[in-house]
Order: structure tokens, then sequence, then C-alpha cells
């Protein structure tokens, strides 16, 4: 026996595993990622299942004894080239020490015995330490968790990363060669310091823009810069799902064809815990990143609450480690950007992938036939009969993959979008003709599918392209899905235990019948086989209110293109029904409330009805929410299957909408509760509470506040040419404009507002709240209502701003085409933000929580989330008004006999005789509020309303009162993040674990 000592292993190796959070013991470091990591790639290397280069009797283990002021790991193993350097990165990448180590040799084997301290210099004596240290070196070297290195798995099972190809090189010794060629070019993370990502930069502004070093501007950086932080991505993105495909979780398949996203840029260095290397990098160079971040656009691909909440459930899906996949629609257009001209809403194309977006990854090998039309035939097939269909039209999903990165871990999760091409099939049949002109109809047609978000529906063109747009991204999905899991099990037994599948609100609902399509006519499983997975894998969450907004599809328009499926749903209809009959009779009327089947004049397909059939959990989005689909929405399905219903109550990221856009507040917060361990769990917010009387923290809340109000006022001047008082209360509602969410009575109590100011003296004035009224949001194209309320809104703030004698004591300012990063700015610089949504009608409310989040304070009604806010925060610290949910019908079975107050008439009447213009204009609006036609309760309310808004004066000029109230807001928003939501879905509907990837 031969000993050896290397003086390779003489110098230490140990470094800071996050200079934010310096690794503290080895106890930790399960739950630490490597944001700064240098080191080199752990992850093992799987040659070939045939090779031998381990045996079974390879070993680690553990020797305390051995020294005094270290730990010894023994390694036993057959020798091959690189081992030495595999393990001792994995000691480095954990963030121990190497003080010595020896090598002997017997035979074929070598022994390596390394003596290790902990970053602290001290020895490890833990056990689930020692434990994962050796589930770490043993997946290094290929072996099982207990630390014995086996050469008898198969290959699916061996842990690595493969690395051959077939019939590259023959003979196990050349491919050995080769792949350790491989591993050694490619073996470390790229360096994350100023210089080395001042290198990278530079080099995507050569190699990727195709612009000299010397000479590119603003745009051109911001490319550069993009494509260099996406490698970073990629490296984790990499990495995360060979671990995913290695351990064979089960994954989670969230489906939604929205999802607005908003800039990606500042979100992924923040997440990558690089931020600061960048600022650093930059200004060296001479750029700065926060000028570089404003030449992002927004992926403009949704609208609204439900497409901004798809968002954060995709951040924190990444951010605790759960294996996920996130599905949607790339839309070449996406929203409509929204134009003024002269206060009139105009919309035009948002061409937001016309720069390129170096976020996505195309994946040109990725793609799969979507059919449309045709016949279904009957065929004979080993003497049964199967339904068949012969599609008349198909084109091709091509994916489109889109890295998430987690936040403090190394998982970075995929959202994978279609877009539409035209089939290789129809070209060539056209090229072959010499019809090029239909070949280039055929791709315009094709590509439709996935241009527009919402297409206008009001006509039968409009409502096929949408129910086109539903089934191509169903089928798409699930046909990655189910390629996905066939790759790794061989029965659909397992399907249940491996996949979930999550359809958010009822747009993804043709997934049920397009599962069953697949499992009974693709892989020939018995229809009540199919049908059992398929409720199985399903979940639903259901962002409605009101039956009248349930999503339906006329069965002509269904049966013409995709006439399997009206079959298979008719089937599955025919089955409930018999099913329902045995449990409550021969109610009719109730059997055609629930049946998915509407007759009718016009036949339709009911999705929501199909979508809960289909599922085995239904859930809600606020607490209220649910009791309202238990008592009327869903009352029928709540009576016959109670168990089926939940509610996880909507959250927001506060890593998205406090640590990206409200730096200061992060700082100030992290300073006071003395750690940033609150960017991942949120609960450690109510820590604030116990500084709430502290007057150096309100000074310093005060001045963070004062700064967003800077921001948000020079955008507001640069934007519409209006000057702002910063010691105004600038008083915000932002989101889509719509009856329900009241814009309209907003506006008529900014009129009695400037009525009362125009009637009173200047000594009377001294004592009034200066305010700046914001309003944003966009109208549907259609919707002629919603586009005369900002009509209204630019012809008051016309007549206000332009009065004299009112100056700063009111402002109103509409902000045009408002998204995800005008909210960005426009929610961390408001006092007070209304939401106003007529009890009953608003299934949550994302917008309250995340202004609640960034300190400002709520006027709103019992409606949505609001009622779990006061929970949270209590009734003191916000301002209530409104008819309650349980009122509100009682109030509209009055009709014209409710009285409204006089207020109410008089600002009425100002509209209606056209004291800011646009009489004739404006009736059929005025005509809404009317009563016997209020239906919102605008009038029923107003009272109420004003009431709140003289309470919110009042606290505002106490100034300490007011950011006391400020403080509690934000101490008590911990629960509306969307970690806590996605830890419920997690556990109660989608059963399945965290899946860490390793360092």
């Amino acid at each position: 026996m031969q000993t050896l000592s290397s003086p390779l292993f003489t110098s230490s190796l140990s470094f800071p595993i996050n200079s934010l959070s310096p690794f503290p013991s080895l106890t930790h470091f399960s739950s630490l990622s490597v944001p700064y990591a240098t080191a080199r790639r752990s992850i093992p290397l799987q040659v070939s299942a045939s090779d031998s280069a381990f045996a079974s009797s390879s070993t680690i283990a553990v020797d305390n004894s051995d020294a005094d002021d270290s730990t010894a790991f023994v390694i036993r193993a057959r020798s091959r080239i690189g081992l030495l350097q595999v393990i001792t990165r994995v000691f480095k990448v954990l963030g121990l020490t190497v003080d010595r180590a020896t090598v002997e040799f017997e035979g074929d084997f070598f022994v390596k015995k390394f003596f290790v301290t902990d970053s602290h210099g001290n020895k490890i004596e833990d056990s689930d330490s020692l434990e994962r240290i050796k589930r770490a070196l043993a997946e290094a070297v290929g072996g099982d968790a207990d630390g014995t290195v086996s050469a008898a798995r198969p290959a699916a099972a061996n842990p690595g990363v493969v690395v051959r190809r077939p019939g590259l090189v023959d003979g196990v010794g050349e491919r050995r060669a080769k792949a350790e060629r491989m591993f050694t070019l490619m073996d470390g993370f790229l360096k994350n310091d100023p210089l080395s990502l001042q290198k990278d930069i530079l080099n995507h502004v050569e190699y990727t823009v195709a612009r000299s070093r010397f000479s590119f501007d603003d745009f051109e950086a911001y490319q550069a810069l993009s494509h260099s932080v996406r490698d970073r991505l990629i490296e984790r993105w990499h990495d995360t799902h060979s671990y995913f495909k290695r351990t064979k979780p089960k994954r989670l398949y969230f489906l939604s064809l929205e999802f607005l996203m908003g800039r990606s840029l500042s979100n992924s260095v923040i997440n990558l815990g690089i931020q600061d290397q960048y600022a650093e990098a930059l200004s060296q160079l001479g750029f700065e990143f926060e000028v570089l971040a404003e030449q992002e656009g927004d992926a403009a691909l949704g609208n609204g609450g439900l497409a901004r909440l798809s968002a954060c459930q995709m951040d924190s899906l990444a951010t605790l480690d759960y294996p996920a996949w996130g599905y949607g629609l790339r839309y070449e257009y996406g929203l409509f950007r929204q134009v003024i001209v002269d206060g009139f809403q105009h919309e035009q194309p948002d061409y937001w992938l016309n720069f390129g977006n170096p976020w996505e990854i195309e994946r040109i090998h990725v793609t799969y036939e979507v059919k449309f039309y045709g016949t279904v035939e009957e065929v004979d097939m080993n003497g049964e009969k199967h339904r068949v269909w012969v599609p008349g039209e198909t084109v091709e999903a091509v994916a489109y993959d889109n890295p998430i990165p987690g936040y403090g871990t190394r998982n970075t999760l995929n959202l994978r979008l279609w877009a539409a091409k035209p089939s290789n099939q129809f070209d060539l049949e056209a090229y072959n003709t010499g019809d090029y002109i239909n070949s280039v109809v055929n791709r315009q047609r094709a590509e439709t599918i996935s241009n527009v978000l919402y297409p206008d529906d009001r006509n039968h063109q409009g409502k096929e392209l949408r129910l086109k747009q539903q089934y191509f991204f169903v089928s798409a999905s699930l046909q990655d899905i189910i390629r996905r899991f066939k790759e790794a099990h061989n029965s659909f037994d397992e399907l249940p235990d491996k996949v979930a599948l999550h359809l958010n609100d009822t747009h993804p609902s043709l997934s049920i019948a397009e599962i069953m399509r697949i499992l009974v006519d693709e892989e020939h499983l018995h229809w009540n086989k199919a049908w059992d997975i398929a409720c199985k894998v399903f979940s639903f969450t259901t962002h409605t209110v009101v039956a009248e907004g349930l999503e339906k599809i006329p069965v002509d328009l269904l049966g013409s293109l995709l006439p399997r499926h009206l079959e298979i749903l008719y089937e599955i209809n025919f089955n409930f029904m018999e099913e329902l009959k045995k449990k409550i009779g021969l109610d009719y009327n109730r059997l055609s409330r629930m049946s998915i089947v509407e007759e009718g004049a016009v036949k339709n397909i009911r999705m929501a009805n199909l979508a809960i059939v289909g599922s085995h959990i239904v859930n809600g989005v606020s607490k209220l929410h649910l009791d309202t689909l238990k008592m009327t929405t869903f009352k029928d399905f709540y009576e016959l299957w109670p168990e089926k219903f939940q509610f996880k109550t909507n959250g927001v990221t506060q890593r998205r909408w406090i640590v990206v856009s409200n730096p200061s507040l992060c700082a100030l917060i992290s300073k006071w509760l003395g750690t940033e361990a609150w960017i991942r769990n949120a609960d450690l917010l109510t820590g604030l509470r116990d500084h709430v009387d502290n007057t150096n923290f309100h000074q310093e809340w005060k001045m963070v506040k004062r700064v967003n109000k800077m921001r948000l006022a020079e955008y507001i001047e640069a934007m519409s040419g209006v000057k702002v008082s910063l010691d105004a209360m600038f008083d915000v509602q932002v989101k889509r404009i719509h009856e329900y969410k009241r814009q309209f009575l907003n506006i008529l109590g900014i009129i009695h507002r400037y009525d009362c100011l125009k009637n009173m003296d200047k000594n009377e004035r001294r004592k009034v709240v200066p305010r700046v009224c914001i309003i944003g949001g966009k109208a549907a194209p259609g919707y002629e209502i919603a586009k005369k309320i900002i009509k209204l809104c630019h012809s008051v703030a016309e007549k206000i701003n332009n009065d004299t004698d009112i100056g700063d004591l009111l402002k109103l300012v509409f902000i045009p085409d408002y998204n995800v990063s005008v909210a960005e700015l426009v929610i961390p610089g408001a006092d007070l933000s209304q939401h106003l949504s007529t009890a009953g009608h608003e299934a949550s409310g994302t917008g309250s929580m995340k202004f609640l989040m960034n300190g400002c304070l709520l006027l709103a009604t019992g409606d949505g989330s609001t009622i779990e806010i006061i929970e949270e925060i209590g009734s003191d610290n916000l301002f209530l008004f409104g008819a309650k949910v349980q009122e509100v019908a009682e109030l509209r079975e009055k009709g014209s006999t409710l009285k409204v107050p006089l207020q109410f008439a008089r600002v009425l009447r100002m509209v209606r005789d056209g004291y800011f213009g646009y009489k004739e204009y404006f009736k059929s609006l005025c005509d809404t509020v009317e009563i016997g036609k209020d239906f919102y309760l605008l009038g029923a309310d107003f009272s109420s309303y004003l009431e709140a808004q003289a309470a919110a004066d009042k606290a505002f000029v106490e100034p300490e009162k007011w950011i006391k109230m400020s403080i509690l807001s934000v101490a008590g928003s911990g629960r509306f993040s969307s970690d806590r939501t996605i830890q419920e879905y997690a556990e109660r509907t989608w059963k399945i674990v965290p899946s860490r990837c390793p360092l």
C-alpha cells in the first residue's frame, strides 16, 4: 500500500456563499442559495449505464475520531480521471475548507481521506450536516444517498446530466474521455464579480447584439446586459430540471391563458442576488443599471388581476422550490396599447416583440401538431369500435421557454409559451402545386391564433378565434406534459401520483375533454379508467363571482371546430346526469342548472360546470368569494360535493411589489427587522409592530414615502404636464375600468369635492387637505360605458386643473396605458388607495394587497379580500364604507323607492347638464345610475363614501397617526404574500412537496 500526501489540498478552499448572509454554520447549508458562487458545478457526470467506472464496494464514510480539529471524509472508489477535482468542488461549493488530504491505493481502487472544517474553522459534528455532505458527495461521484456507490443501476435512475450522444464515438474508454473533456470545458459556473460581468456584457455587445464594444447605446447595452443575466438563469434552469428529471417528484402544471409578467431584468438580478455587482460593473462602463432597466418593455401577456396573479404564483413556486411548469400563449401583440386623444381612449397594437425578447428561448425542436375541424369516423381495432378524429386543418405549436428564478434558491422554473405556425404539410402541398399565395394565406391564418390577447368575440369570427386559442393552448400543453410523463413512467395508473394539472379559471377547461381524447382515443384506455384518472389530476380555481360572467361556448361552433371533443363532452355530461339522477332524483330544474350542456335558443357548453365536474378540488380566491360560490354561483354543486370546495386567498409577491418596486422601503424594513429573511418569509413583517411608536422609525418612514412621491410627481409632470404638490394626499385608483369597480363613483366624489371648494371662502379653503387624485386603467375596446367614464375623467380634470381658484388644493390626473411597470412607480408613491367595487362583485382584489405592502392606506368596501385585510390590520387602520354583501340584494329590490342623498343628485345633475361639456355624450352614462337603474348602487353608497373620505382627510392632518397606520398596514400584509397562497395550494390541493436543487 502506498500513501501519498497531495499538495493540492494544502490551501484553504473556503469562501463566503452569500455576501449578505455569510454561511453561519453547516447545519443551515441545505437551505441557502449560492447567488454569488464562482464554484465549479457539482453535478455528477454520467457517461453510460454500461460503464464499469464504479464498483458496488465503493463507499463514503465519516470519521470524527481521527483528528481533534477536523472531520475526516473517507471515500473509497475505483480511480478515474477527474474524480479528485469533482470531490474538491463539492467541498468548495458547500463552503467547507479542506485542511489536508491523503490518498492510498488498493489495487484498482483508491482511498481518499479529506480532513475538513466548516467556514469558521470548526469540526463538523452535527449528524444532519454530516448526512447532507455524504449525500452531496455520493451524488457527485455517482452514488446513493446512503454513501454507497452502485454500478448496477439503470441509466434512467443514474443521477447526473447525460453528456453522451449515441454513436458519437465507439468504445467505453473513448466515450468516457470525450465526456470528461466536455465536462472539463463547461465545469464552472459563470463568475459574478464586476470584472467578469463586464466581460460578459461586452462579449454580448459584440457577438449577440453585433455592435462595436466601443460604440453602443443604452438600448443595446440593455440587450447585452439581459443576455448576460439570462446566461446565469440558464445555468440554474438546466441544473433544476436535470434534478427534477433525476428525482422524479410529482410536478404541478399551471395552465393559464394569461401571465402579466411585466419587466424581467430587475426581478431576475434581485432573485439571483447579484444586483449590486451588476450595478458596479455597469457604472465602471459608464452606464446606470436603473437607466438600462427602463429600456425594457412590459411583456404584454395578460390583462388585470388574474394575469398578474399568475406571474406572482410562478415566482412563489420557484422561490419555495416546488417542482412546477407554467404554460401559456406567446401573444404577438398582447393587450392593446391605450392612447388618449382629446380624452377619448384609442386602442393601438402593442408591438412588444418588435425589438425581440432577450429572456425567451425559442425551442424550434419542441413542436406539436394541433388539429381543427374535420370529421369523426368509427373504425374497427382488434374487434373493438373506436372513434377516430380526421382533422381538416393542422397547425404547429412551437415552444418558447422563459426561465423563472426563485429567490434565495438555485431553483429556476420554466414558463413555456406556445406560438402558432403553419403546418409544414400544408406549406409543401401549396409549394408543390405552385400556389404560393395560398401558402402565405395559410401561414397568416395559423399565426393569427397566437397573435392577439382577447380577440373581439362579438361576432362569429371572434368567437371562433377565441376557441381556437383555447384549444391550441390546451392541446400543445397536454401533448408536452404527456410526452414528459411517458419518458419516465410506463403506466398511466401513475399519472395522478406524478402530475397535477391546475386550471386557472375556465379558459383551459377544454383540457378535461382533451385528456379524455388522448387517454381513450390514442392510449386506448377504458372510458371509466380514463375518467377516474382525469378527475384525480385536475384542480380548478374560479375567479368569477356572478353566474352571468361564466364562460359558455356555442355547441354549433364547438361541433364545427372540435367535433370529437363535442362527442366527448356529451358523453361526460350523459354520465354525470345519470349519476346525478341517482342522487337527487328527477328534479329537472336542478338537473338543467347543473348540466354541462345548456339547452335553449342557442345551445351552449358551460365551461365552469365542466371544470367542476372534472376536477377533484374547486377553489375560491377569498373567504368571501367561497361563501358566494357556495350560496349562489355554484350552490347546486356545493350541496352535491361540499368536500370539493376550498378557498385560498390570493396573494402577491413581496419580491416584486416591495423589493423591486420600492427598494428604499425594502432597505428600511430590513434595517429595522435586522434581517432580510422577510423577503422569503413575509410573516416576519409583523415584527414592524414592535417599532410602531419609535419616532426615529417614523421619520425614516416618512422620508421613504416622500422620495417615492417625488418619483411619481416627476412622472405625472412628464406624462401630463400637470405639476402636483408633494404635500398633497396622493389618492389613487388604478385598475381595469368597469362599472362594478365604480370609477364613476370616484369621479362623482371628486366633482363633489370641487363643488364644495368652489363654494368656500379663502379662510375655509385653508383648512382643506390638498388632494392629487390619480386614476388609471384600460377599458375593453367594445365597452362603451367604460370608455365614457375615461372621457368624463378627462373632462373633469380639464375643468379642475385649469381653475386658478382651486390651485393645488385639488388636481385630477389620468395615467394612460397603465401596466406593471407604471404600477411599480404609482403604488409606492400613493398615500391612499381606493377599492370601490360593489360588495359581492370582487372575487379577491390583489390590487389592495400591493398597496397594503407599500404602506398605502386603503379606502374600500367590504368586498373580496378586504374582510381578511381587516382581520390582519384592524378596522381602525383603513377607511371602510358602503353596503355589506348581505345588504346589496335588499337595496336592489327597493328599485325606484331607494332614496339617494342630495349631494349625489347635485353632482350627477352637473354632469347631465353639461357643466363639464359633452352633454349628450354623457347622457347614457348618467342614465346607468338614475334611481331604479343604479345596479351597482353608487347612489346608495354615496353618503357613506363621503364620510370615509372625510375620515381620511382627518387622519392625514395628523402625520404621526397616518404613519402609524401606514406601518401597521405593512406589518399586517405578510398574510397576503403569494408564498402563503402557493403553500396552501401545494399542501391541500396539488399534494406536491418542495424539491430543492442541490448546490
